[in-house]
């Protein structure tokens, strides 16, 4: 093991600061979007669904490769952030002023991704004169949420068979 910090060093994180690009999905893109939303559910939120098979079903029942490309379709098209190599995360807002998906893949956590997908969306909802925006946050998601400046805003609702906390935020004016 003489070459410890060299192995450390390709097991680290990414450093995002320059390669992370935020761009609109394709319908090239539709199967790694799928792909990353179902590793994040699958692998990363273990605390909401607990491995069970109907909730994990349930749960990515509509992130298949064809709902994605019919989400696009239909003019629903989710953010990605990706590094030169693969789709490392996913966003997506609704019309109503809601952050509908925020998803990393498990190879792209702690890098910065999520932070920069979900401020970009908020950019984005301001730009389009919102004032505040919308959330509902699972148990594996409340913690980051509450750290970008998210406030709990009511009791738990039914998110895809789990509890899930509406969380509300207020939008700082596009410049």
């Amino acid at each position: 093991m003489q070459n410890k910090r060299g192995i450390s060093q390709v097991f680290s994180a990414l450093p995002l600061s320059q390669e992370l690009v935020l761009r609109p999905a394709t319908v090239f893109d539709v199967f790694e979007v799928s792909e990353v939303l179902v590793a994040s559910i699958t692998q990363l939120c273990q605390r909401d669904s607990l491995g069970d098979p109907e909730c994990l079903a349930q749960w990515c029942g509509n992130k298949s490769p064809a709902d994605i490309r019919g989400w696009i379709a239909a003019g629903v098209v989710p953010t990605v952030a990706t590094s030169p190599e693969r789709i490392l995360g996913v966003g997506l807002i609704g019309p109503q002023a809601e952050v509908s998906l925020l998803y990393v893949a498990p190879w792209g956590i702690n890098c910065g991704v999520g932070g920069a997908l979900l401020r970009h969306m908020e950019a984005e909802l301001a730009a389009q004169g919102h004032t505040a925006a919308q959330l509902t946050a699972t148990k594996s998601g409340l913690d980051f949420y509450l750290s970008q400046g998210w406030q709990c805003s009511g009791a738990a609702t039914n998110c895809f068979g789990l509890p899930g906390q509406p969380m509300r935020k207020l939008l700082q004016a596009a410049p």
